[in-house]
């Protein structure tokens, strides 16, 4: 089994069960980002794979995609950890999948803890010293 978790935490339902099934995609951390366009014709709900929490290579095909002007569901799936919450956020993810065992290891308060994902970066915590 898997768990979903946005920015309310785990989510008993999955917001995308009525996207079609010929409407979704499964991404390797691999994926040739140049591909990426002719991939997404017609996808309404991108999942990249995260093999390891060490591989970031996710994030940044998640930031091309929406700079490409997808507007579809995009998922992150796989080893993401909840310290990583916000980076997937930022980088463009609607939500994140992990298994049952990783999520009895972080549980629900862990992710919920970074889910004001705006305000968990350099930025926003340089702008609140200046202040």
């Amino acid at each position: 089994m898997t768990v979903l978790i946005d920015d309310t935490g785990f989510l008993i339902a999955d917001p995308t069960r009525w996207i079609d099934p010929e409407a979704r995609i499964d991404l390797a951390s691999d994926t040739d980002p140049a591909q990426l366009k002719s991939l997404l014709i017609g996808k309404e709900l991108v999942r990249i794979a995260f093999p390891s929490f060490a591989d970031g290579r996710g994030f940044t095909l998640a930031r091309i995609i929406r700079q490409q002007g997808y507007k579809g569901w995009l998922r992150a799936q796989g080893h993401v950890i909840a310290d990583q919450y916000a980076m997937a956020r930022r980088s463009g993810f609607d939500d994140v999948e992990i298994d049952d065992d990783l999520a009895a290891r972080q549980p629900e308060n862990q992710w919920l803890a970074r889910a004001d994902w705006r305000a968990h970066d350099y930025q926003s915590r340089m702008r609140g010293l200046a202040a």
